[in-house]
């Protein structure tokens, strides 16, 4: 981890859905609308709750999901979080970038050169969180920057500051690491027990308390190597759209080739066999068949 790494830490549990977040990151970022049109005409919506962005995209880089858990009414709740870059310890998308338009800042997030960057994609491939988009609009991908700009003139991120209810805390990751800590012992403490840390393993322990999975045990989880920005749950990763065990893609290139390189080498042999059985077929159809000697020689 980057000395003084900075990021944010997300509790989920403080999180009212009124996306003075979003609001916040679009503005200072100057992000455009996806479709205006359908915006001003009041039509720009999904249908799924309240969510009407959808997604994280090259133009929404902060998003605000509702998951509605009303199966039984006499157990319902809600469950919102921000969702944005994770800024991980072992960046799939960094690691593939092939002309380093992707970089590591002295605060340990990831930003992008975008004077660099050619659009070839590869970085959204390699994101397992389906972070990173394509914006066909410059050409080259956007994602949340962890507002550089602002860290470096000594202020937080324009989400955080513009939280409400301090879901969202920004600072060094390792006093966020202490906070979320103390935060889970206070939530188990008043018989949350389903609260956890998704993105560090800080030794949380704990069983989900509502809703379809009730019952079923949940811990800490160290994901991609630690995640700069992370998050306190109340239920399974998938419930909030994020991924049980994300796995880095490019890891699989290594033994991937390895098989590759080996049957390609099976192929190789077995064409040259056929080759020479073809190349010597003409010769053994027109040689003379073998004469039998006279009889007394």
């Amino acid at each position: 981890m980057t000395a003084n790494a900075k990021g944010m830490f997300v509790d989920t549990t403080l999180c009212t859905g009124c996306k003075a977040c979003q609001v916040a990151c679009k503005q200072w970022n100057e992000l455009p609308i996806e479709d205006e049109a359908a915006v001003r005409g009041h039509t720009a919506f999904t249908g799924n709750s309240y969510d009407n962005t959808g997604h994280l995209s090259a133009t929404n880089w902060r998003h605000v999901k509702f998951i509605e858990q009303f199966e039984d009414r006499s157990d319902a709740r809600w469950l919102m979080m921000s969702d944005s870059c994770k800024h991980c310890e072992q960046a799939g998308c960094l690691e593939v970038c092939p002309t380093g338009a992707l970089y590591r800042t002295q605060f340990g997030s990831v930003d992008i050169h975008q004077d660099v960057c050619i659009g070839c994609r590869y970085c959204v491939g390699a994101c397992p969180f389906g972070v990173i988009d394509f914006n066909a609009r410059t050409g080259r991908v956007n994602k949340c920057i962890l507002c550089q700009d602002r860290m470096e003139t000594g202020d937080g991120t324009a989400c955080a500051k513009a939280c409400p209810t301090s879901s969202l805390t920004f600072g060094r990751v390792d006093d966020l690491r202490a906070i979320a800590a103390a935060r889970v012992k206070e939530l188990h403490a008043q018989g949350k027990t389903d609260a956890y840390i998704y993105g560090w393993d800080l030794g949380n322990r704990g069983v989900i308390t509502q809703g379809p999975n009730k019952g079923q045990a949940v811990s800490d989880m160290e994901v991609v190597g630690g995640l700069n920005v992370f998050y306190l749950l109340l239920d399974k990763p998938g419930v909030y759209g994020l991924p049980s065990a994300p796995q880095l893609p490019q890891r699989n290139f290594a033994p991937s080739a390895g098989v590759a390189l080996i049957s390609a080498a099976v192929l190789g042999v077995t064409g040259l066999a056929a080759f020479r059985r073809r190349r010597m077929e003409p010769a053994m159809r027109g040689a003379s068949p073998p004469q039998t000697p006279p009889a007394g020689s």
